[in-house]
């Protein structure tokens, strides 16, 4: 029901799913204790936000001492050029400004930085930040985004699920670091698999199986299951098939994956699907097929193909990596999935043992 939530936003372009403050910062806290210096002396850009209540805004506003940030930059995209239309009301915060304009306050985006201590009450803060209106939209397409791309040493942020693809190959473009939120599903699009292939990208570390929950907008057309409404009226839904994809490197991602002993020993895998059987063959390609990532054998030294969720586990120093079933190239059955017996079976990405 989840992911069919997250089919419905990219379909109709309600995808304005804001990320909870908790989830921000477990995953952050990540890095740090990875490397203390992950942030330190960087330059950080939040676009496709919102920076007068974003929890990114005010997560790295409020720890912008701690992280060691050099710069905080956070893009908001212009109310009526989102897809889901509203009457837009701008906040008490936006009208008490003295650079309020009421010719811009809907049709342009807003820029919020963070650099140093203006309140002069001797720490940098949420309450430091200065804001004024982008001379655009906001889009990240925009010339005026994209300089403050370049300008970045780091681009997190929750973008747009209908706009995953092209806006990682917007980041990708420019060679930047960065930590941003999609489905599960993007691993196995044609774009953006060769990334996690070739070690240039790899799920983070917080986030491996279970939902999560976003605010959505108040005018959100909910009709799933899986949601719910606070005292203040937010609206609140949770989302399966979401990961974080980074290019940062973190603790887990070089931690072991423990494997069985031997191929025998699947007779004592808990998994009563497989259990007492022995490992099946692809009809058209040589691998054995592992349905279920601690299913894996210690002492095979073929090529086995394993479900998309063994990239939560996957060190790159205990496996190889050499592509994903629809996607081998050569292979006469390319862009099709692997089948058992005649029978499509879910995606699967084929890996070796390194050692």
């Amino acid at each position: 029901m989840a992911n069919s939530n997250l089919s419905k936003a990219k379909s109709a372009k309600n995808d304005e799913f804001y990320t909870q403050y908790h989830d921000i910062e477990k995953e952050i806290m990540a890095y740090l204790d990875f490397n203390p210096n992950t942030f330190r002396g960087k330059t950080i850009l939040l676009p496709c936000d919102d920076p007068e209540w974003s929890n990114f805004t005010k997560f790295f506003a409020q720890n912008f001492e701690r992280l060691g940030l050099k710069k905080l930059i956070s893009t908001s995209f212009a109310p009526e050029s989102k897809s889901v239309k509203t009457n837009y009301q701008p906040t008490l915060f936006e009208t008490n400004a003295p650079q309020f304009d009421q010719n811009k306050t809907s049709v342009n985006g807003k820029i919020f930085t963070l650099t140093h201590d203006k309140t002069k009450d001797g720490k940098i803060d949420v309450n430091d930040l200065e804001w004024t209106y982008l001379q655009g939209d906001g889009d990240f397409k925009s010339e005026e985004i994209k300089k403050l791309r370049d300008e970045a040493d780091i681009i997190i942020t929750n973008p747009p699920f209908s706009l995953f693809r092209e806006f990682l190959a917007w980041i990708v473009e420019a060679e930047k670091q960065f930590v941003i939120i999609g489905n599960m599903n993007a691993i196995t699009y044609k774009d953006v698999f060769p990334l996690l292939q070739a070690n240039k990208m790899w799920l983070g570390q917080t986030i491996s199986s279970g939902d999560r929950e976003f605010q959505v907008p108040k005018e959100y057309p909910v009709a799933a299951a899986g949601w719910r409404i606070d005292d203040f009226g937010n609206i609140f839904l949770r989302v399966k098939g979401v990961r974080w994809f980074t290019n940062l490197d973190h603790g887990r991602r070089h931690q072991p994956l423990a494997l069985m002993t031997t191929v025998d020993n699947i007779k004592f895998s808990k998994h009563k699907e497989i259990k007492g059987k022995e490992y099946q063959k692809y009809d058209t390609y040589d691998a054995i097929n592992i349905p279920f990532t601690d299913a894996i054998p210690s002492d095979y030294v073929g090529v086995m193909g394993v479900p998309i969720s063994f990239l939560d586990k996957y060190s790159p120093e205990q496996f190889e990596i050499l592509g994903i079933d629809r996607y081998i190239e050569n292979n006469p059955n390319y862009g099709k999935r692997f089948t058992i017996g005649g029978n499509e079976i879910y995606a699967r990405i084929l890996i070796k043992h390194k050692k």
